[in-house]
């Protein structure tokens, strides 16, 4: 949509507000709630459908907001997700794919989201896991730019990866996948998102109306290893679940393409199921573990949710909860992200806002949009100034700008029409060292100078279309002409994505027209 129509759009929006009484402090400094989840897929019951999730906090906001049905991740991997997000910039123009660069240094003096919001008065304050900590955000998360006061990381943080694991075969302590505990048992007697939860809390009985605030929580899970209160489990019996019918790689699929989970492969009780290197099953008994304990981690973040919701003033406040991507639990074999896959990429999206439009009936929205799209969404939804987009071929010459377009006049309409089906589309991106996986250099996770291959992906509200074409890190540069490996999939008939149908001569045509596309995009 036009950026002019948009800002018009939003003028109306507030315009009609003000003829219906609201009051302005309302509508012109709202508060606003981010809650970033880590690895979620949109594993919730209400709206998305989900009926292995036990989610009912995050089910209240979706009821009261709106959420986006196809809203999918620039990259399946934490860091580069989250700067991409919280910048508004592609990972292209971010220059990050793996944990160990910083934008500010490496491509730009590039706005946040928080920064924004932070210039225009409000106080900001990130809590857990909002940017990856490291060396992508400078180790301090951004700070001063970003927040108002450095960005709290809850002391249990450090044994998140530690051997604190009760082997249930010999009680010894191990670094497992599936780690139920007992948090007063756990070092520091507490587990890092309980922690996350408590500060989010204090925080906000420190505010009050005078100052309206940004505040970002990140919360760990369901992010592996599931160390999680035993007590959840207790919801989600195992016997509740069942072996996908598919849970093998797709027909046709390149190997460029596989995900070998290495980091589901290095936990300990996982090594005791001797699954061979690259493309080895995982036993049927485990697989029902690991989906068991995944939806237990969901309802524990759940739970820690609607403990921060109770301290939350909804009535000027703007919600917005998504994830920095999702998580496989056995679609195409595999359990991991590190993919272009929509299990991978797609991730949930909902909005909830004073002054929107009560979503009489219908609040679910069709179109497909970005992690981009949040940075001006937000901007918009809280009155300030609208953020420019960015020059397509020159996106990293502005320091204030965004690469995504602002939800706005979908909420406002509450309209799941396309009016230009080209401004409707997705697009990822996934970084290869070499064709085959491999374990060194680790083809799940390579350091920039591994890099080899980008699988650039495509999502149209019917197809995904992902080109693996040759890539050189050191100036940032594609090769069109070396293709190592093409994927189509037609959501039509195959929305799980299990077969390849890149060499169907009937799709030569629809195949053709993305691959430009795609090429357009990142030429």
């Amino acid at each position: 949509m036009p950026l002019v129509k948009v800002h018009l759009l939003i003028a109306t929006f507030f315009a009609i507000i003000f003829l219906n009484g609201a009051h302005p402090q309302t509508v012109e400094r709202p508060n606003v709630l981010l809650i970033i989840l880590d690895d979620f897929r949109p594993a919730i019951k209400y709206g998305y459908g989900d009926g292995n999730a036990i989610t009912p906090n995050i089910d209240r906001i979706v009821q009261k907001g709106y959420f986006f049905e196809n809203a999918f991740a620039q990259q399946a991997l934490c860091a580069p997700s989250r700067n991409s997000m919280l910048t508004g910039r592609r990972p292209d123009t971010v220059r990050l794919y793996d944990f160990y660069s910083y934008w500010r240094d490496v491509a730009g003096n590039y706005t946040t989201l928080p920064q924004y919001f932070k210039q225009h008065g409000y106080r900001t304050h990130s809590v857990g896991k909002v940017f990856h900590p490291g060396a992508s955000v400078n180790f301090t998360d951004d700070f001063p730019l970003s927040w108002s006061e450095p960005a709290y990381h809850p002391p249990t943080d450090e044994y998140s990866n530690a051997p604190v694991c009760i082997d249930p075969a010999d009680g010894q302590l191990r670094r497992n996948l599936l780690c139920p505990v007992l948090p007063e048992h756990q070092p520091l007697h507490s587990l890092p998102d309980i922690q996350s939860t408590e500060e989010a809390k204090r925080f906000l009985k420190t505010m009050n109306n005078s100052e309206p605030f940004f505040l970002a929580v990140g919360y760990r899970k369901p992010h592996i290893p599931f160390r999680i209160p035993f007590k959840y489990l207790q919801q989600h019996p195992v016997t509740k679940f069942s072996t996908l019918d598919l849970d093998y790689p797709p027909y046709g699929l390149p190997t460029v393409a596989w995900s070998s989970f290495l980091d589901v492969r290095n936990r300990d009780d996982f090594q005791q199921q001797n699954v061979s290197f690259p493309f080895g099953r995982v036993p049927e008994a485990f697989k029902l573990q690991i989906r068991q304990h995944y939806y237990a981690a969901v309802t524990y973040v759940d739970d820690l949710i609607g403990q921060l919701l109770e301290e939350v003033d909804q009535s000027r406040t703007i919600i917005a909860l998504t994830a920095d991507h999702g998580w496989s639990l056995g679609e195409h074999g595999e359990w991991a992200k590190y993919s272009n896959y929509d299990v991978a990429v797609r991730v949930p999206l909902v909005f909830s806002a004073p002054d929107l439009p009560y979503p009489n009936g219908q609040h679910r929205i069709e179109n497909v949009v970005e992690l981009l799209d949040i940075f001006p969404t937000l901007v918009d939804l809280a009155g300030l100034p609208p953020v420019a987009t960015c020059d397509t071929e020159r996106p990293y010459k502005v320091s204030t700008c965004t690469e995504g377009k602002s939800l706005l006049p979908l909420l406002i309409s509450n309209s799941s029409q396309y009016e230009n089906p080209e401004e409707w589309i997705a697009y990822s991106q996934y970084p290869r060292p070499g064709k085959y996986p491999t374990i060194f250099p680790n083809s799940d996770e390579p350091k920039l100078k591994q890099i080899k291959i980008m699988g650039y992906s495509m999502r149209t509200e019917r197809f995904r279309y992902t080109a693996w074409i040759k890539f050189n890190p050191a100036y940032f540069k594609r090769d069109w002409t070396t293709l190592y490996g093409e994927e189509l999939y037609d959501h039509l008939i195959d929305p799980k994505e299990n077969m390849n149908l890149i060499d169907r001569t009937q799709l030569a045509a629809i195949r053709d027209a993305l691959r430009m596309k795609l090429q357009q995009q990142f030429p």
